[in-house]
């Protein structure tokens, strides 16, 4: 309880932005979640959702920087000079390299069913970022019909004990909230960043 209201504290900033941008409620989708101790100890969790999307589709939303604004976050770019990182936060007018931005590594693209990536800077003052830096984020895509993805998202390398308790009850949240902004940017079309929130 103390590391997650230590995560809860210390995220106040972080997570201020992302509740601002995130899409208003919408019409509750239903994301199936997991998670599951490995042999390791190390823990997984997993997220999945049906969008109205064809692979295709998906797969772009998912696997390019020009994706990832329609949906996750209003910043998104690549990093000069680097071929597989790319950097996003919640404020459009940040400069490269901003105390409050994200630094990401593709680690696999495989077009268009499988691709992940690892987080390799967090935001200033982001809890427990030396046990998060080392989980790898997963989607695997599949289609679940004519004009339909289903997307699995899979948070594998959470460590035993109270940083990734934390860490695990703020994802737990988090993905799911950005699934739901998955689905909308398909639903309903892509997000507006610039449109008032409630």
């Amino acid at each position: 309880m103390q590391a997650q209201q230590s995560l809860g504290n210390g995220m106040r900033g972080v997570a201020a932005a992302f509740l601002l941008f995130a899409a208003s409620p919408a019409t509750a989708q239903q994301i199936d979640v997991d998670l599951a101790t490995e042999t390791d100890g190390t823990r997984t969790l997993v997220h999945e959702i049906t969008v109205p999307a064809a692979l295709e589709e998906v797969w772009t939303a998912l696997a390019t920087v020009e994706g990832w604004r329609t949906w996750a976050v209003p910043l998104a770019r690549e990093v000069p000079g680097s071929t597989d990182r790319f950097e996003t936060g919640y404020d459009p007018a940040a400069e490269p390299g901003a105390a409050l931005t994200i630094e990401q590594q593709w680690i696999e693209r495989v077009a268009p069913h499988r691709l992940s990536f690892r987080t390799t800077r967090t935001p200033e003052g982001f809890p427990h970022a030396d046990a998060y830096v080392r989980v790898t984020s997963s989607f695997l895509l599949t289609p679940a019909g004519p004009a339909e993805t289903r997307v699995r998202l899979t948070g594998s390398g959470y460590p035993a004990g109270p940083a990734g308790d934390a860490l695990i009850a703020f994802f737990r949240e988090g993905n799911r909230v950005s699934l739901r902004q998955l689905h909308r940017r398909f639903a309903t079309g892509p997000i507006d960043w610039t449109a008032p929130r409630p």
